[in-house]
């Protein structure tokens, strides 16, 4: 029997993400889109509500969420802003490669520290010319006694300024490529680690990305997460989890568009009447509606079947990150259309939410990329 009903757990936790935004986030949003800083005062707040770390097991500090508890607070989040929700999530992409290769001293010693201090990672894999081809990786981190000497160079890193651990992908053996790939626990304040300025960016301003350059760093052996090699299967199992986590968002700011525009269109009135009951608008608000609710199911179903064990989660996981950013895009983008020339003004959140959107549809893999996973997944 198939069951979209939620239970007490899940709704508790919808309605404590909820009143965080509203309380937190969306008084704040138009401050960070304008400023382009970090969200430290929201990160702080997060902490002390229990809204960061939502995926991380109780053991080490985290809440106990599963996937699917996951996506239904990245969705409240998103519907305050995705600049800021991202800024959130995004720690938990770093943490993630831990969760699947670290051992328990390892996620006790960095998780403990990360939690004592209140602070965020940086997920470091995209490269100037590697960024969905991770086989293009070129960054090395060659073993000397009982350090790894790491060299390379990062792009479009979110959190990468304000980090305080970088979970860093390179090549234990260049000669080797892809397949000496592995994954790394760095300090973010290790000399030879240089962070250029932030990106100036269209859209999710409240959230920080950066260049990094990494010379001759030195990273203790200790600090490998897993084994030598093992880097590739770490960043594809990330994904696996985190990809609904983008989906979550987008369908987060989807449905907040949505709404804000219909309750715009049922007080327009033009002609005598509110635009919301001439066919053109009603229609499209039709066609909003339904595309947030098969957004949601994908996204709930994706994290499910992860949730289930079932095997190769990817496709799902990719399906749902690509249909529900590409949602989002076209619902904002409608959104601003409806409201016309105050959809267009910074007076309403609407522009900002369409700004936002886009890129959605471009990081962790665009969405050309999400197809081309799926289309390996059933081909296979």
């Amino acid at each position: 029997m198939i069951d979209f009903s939620l239970t007490k757990e899940q709704q508790e936790l919808v309605a404590k993400y909820k009143d965080f935004t509203n309380r937190v986030i969306i008084p704040n949003r138009a401050k960070y889109d304008i400023s382009t800083e970090f969200p430290w005062e929201i990160v702080k707040q997060a902490y002390k509500e229990g809204i960061m770390n939502g995926p991380i097991p109780v053991k080490y500090g985290g809440h106990g969420h599963n996937i699917l508890s996951s996506a239904l607070a990245s969705e409240e989040t998103g519907a305050g802003c995705i600049g800021i929700g991202i800024s959130l999530d995004a720690n938990t992409l770093g943490i993630t490669p831990w969760l699947v290769g670290s051992s328990d001293d390892q996620m006790k010693k960095f998780m403990g520290e990360l939690i004592e201090r209140e602070a965020v990672t940086a997920y470091c894999l995209t490269e100037p010319n590697a960024g969905s081809d991770v086989a293009g990786i070129k960054s090395s981190a060659i073993k000397k006694g009982d350090k790894y000497i790491l060299n390379g160079h990062k792009r479009f890193i979110t959190n990468a300024e304000v980090a305080t651990f970088l979970t860093v992908f390179a090549l234990t053996d260049p000669t080797r490529g892809a397949r000496s790939l592995s994954a790394f626990i760095v300090r973010a304040d290790s000399p030879g680690i240089e962070i250029k300025p932030r990106m100036k960016k269209m859209g999710q301003r409240g959230s920080v990305q950066n260049e990094i350059i990494f010379t001759d760093v030195e990273v203790p052996a200790e600090n490998i997460i897993g084994a030598e090699g093992r880097g590739f299967i770490y960043a594809m199992k990330t994904f696996d989890r985190t990809r609904t986590g983008v989906a979550a968002l987008s369908l987060g700011t989807a449905r907040s568009a949505f709404e804000i525009s219909r309750d715009w269109a049922k007080n327009r009135i033009q002609f005598g009447k509110p635009i919301s009951a001439n066919q053109a608008i009603g229609f499209m608000l039709a066609e909003m509606a339904t595309k947030v609710e098969l957004a949601r199911l994908i996204t709930w179903k994706a994290s499910w079947y992860y949730d289930q064990g079932l095997k190769s989660p990817g496709t799902l996981s990719a399906m749902s990150k690509y249909y529900a950013s590409d949602v989002a895009m076209e619902v904002t983008t409608d959104a601003v259309q409806i409201m016309a020339g105050d959809g267009y003004s910074q007076d309403f959140p609407v522009e900002k939410m369409m700004r936002d959107a886009k890129l959605c549809q471009i990081y962790e893999g665009t969405n050309q990329v999400q197809r081309l996973v799926i289309s390996k997944g059933i081909l296979k």
